[in-house]
C-alpha cells in the first residue's frame, strides 16, 4: 500500500489520499471497511470517490462515503461510521481523506460520544502522529453528554 497507515487502535487505521490499488491491496492486509471522509473533487487528480467503490466492491471490502467538507464533523458523520463499523464484517477499518486528520476526529468524536475519555482520545491521536488536543473541548461536550442521565424517553 502507497499511502503511510497510523494505527489509532488495533483495528482502526486512519490515511492519506487512497488509490484504487491501495484499496484492492488493503484486503489482502485484513481490513474489512474503508471510509472516504474525503469530498469528490476536493483537489485536482484525486480518485472519484465511484472509482474507490468500486475497487472497495471487487476487493470484497465494505465501503462508506462520509465526505467531511469545510462545514466540519456533524452528527451524522459520526453515527455513520459506527452503523459502518457495526454492519461490517469483523476486521480492520481504514479511514482516509487528504491527510488522515478528518478521518481521526470522526472516530474521536464518535469515540467520546460513547464515553471514552477525552485524555485518553487525545493520546491515542498523539501515538498515530496527529495532535487533536484542540478538539478537547468539544470531544469533552461529548463525553459529558454520554455520562448525563436521559430525561427523556429514548425515540
Amino acid at each position: 500500500m502507497t499511502p503511510p497507515l497510523a494505527a489509532v487502535s488495533d483495528t482502526f487505521f486512519v490515511a492519506p489520499q487512497l488509490t484504487a490499488d491501495d484499496i484492492r491491496a488493503a484486503a489482502g492486509q485484513g481490513f474489512t471497511l474503508i471510509i472516504n471522509n474525503r469530498p469528490d473533487g476536493e483537489a485536482p487528480g484525486q480518485p472519484a470517490n465511484a472509482d474507490l467503490e468500486a475497487a472497495a466492491k471487487e476487493a470484497g471490502i465494505a465501503y462508506l462515503f462520509a465526505p467531511v467538507d469545510r462545514r466540519g464533523i456533524t452528527p451524522e458523520h459520526t453515527g455513520a461510521l459506527e452503523r459502518a463499523v457495526d454492519d461490517a464484517p469483523d476486521g480492520k477499518t481504514l479511514a482516509f481523506c487528504a491527510s488522515g486528520l478528518r478521518s481521526l476526529l470522526v472516530w474521536s468524536y464518535a469515540e467520546a460520544r460513547f464515553g471514552k475519555p477525552v485524555a485518553q482520545i487525545i493520546e491515542e491521536g498523539r501515538a498515530a502522529g496527529f495532535d487533536i488536543s484542540g478538539h478537547e473541548p468539544a470531544m469533552t461536550l461529548l463525553f459529558e453528554a454520554h455520562k448525563a442521565p436521559r430525561t427523556e424517553p429514548p425515540i
